[in-house]
């Protein structure tokens, strides 16, 4: 016997201001919607909630598997804008080996440079991958040190 993934009760739309709908099982509409992940750098793919306009919890989403696509791909396109976070492919130039330095990076949203206030602003999250805060408060993502070239590494490793 195989059991088939159980499809959640609700729908999501977008309303005429491009503002995520969602429509529970009683029939309750909640407009402006905002999907929030609870553990967005360590389980991604885990645990959403939909958050109504003013902040208070909606609905609860252990994964988005049983989500049916469309209404999955409105979720991740809010996401996508909510936790807008390049990733450096590649670092070209750092001003200084002290902080605070301008670092010149190629990501996957194109060039940029930064400001790499304190080495403390680059976390390590495990696994060879790193979190770097700018000083403007932007977050790019390293998802594998070793991945990077030799130059970017070598940059790289005079911080960490």
């Amino acid at each position: 016997m195989s059991t088939s993934p159980i499809t959640p009760d609700f729908s999501l739309t977008r309303d005429t201001h491009g503002r995520l709908c969602l429509t529970l099982a009683d029939g309750r509409v909640h407009e402006g919607v905002v999907p929030v992940r609870a553990f967005p750098i360590s389980a991604p793919d885990e645990g959403l909630s939909l958050v109504s306009a003013d902040g208070h919890e909606l609905l609860w989403l252990d994964t988005l598997d049983p989500v049916p696509a469309g209404q999955r791909r409105l979720i991740e396109e809010e996401l996508a804008v909510r936790e807008f976070t390049p990733t450096i492919l590649r670092i070209t130039e750092v001003s200084t080996f002290a902080t605070p330095s301008t670092w010149s990076v190629d990501t996957d949203r194109g060039a940029t440079s930064f400001v790499l206030k304190s080495e403390d602003d680059i976390r390590r999250l495990g696994g060879g991958r790193l979190l770097i805060a700018s000083g403007q408060g932007m977050q790019f993502a390293l998802p594998q040190v070793a991945d990077l070239d030799r130059h970017s590494r070598k940059l790289l490793e005079r911080f960490l």
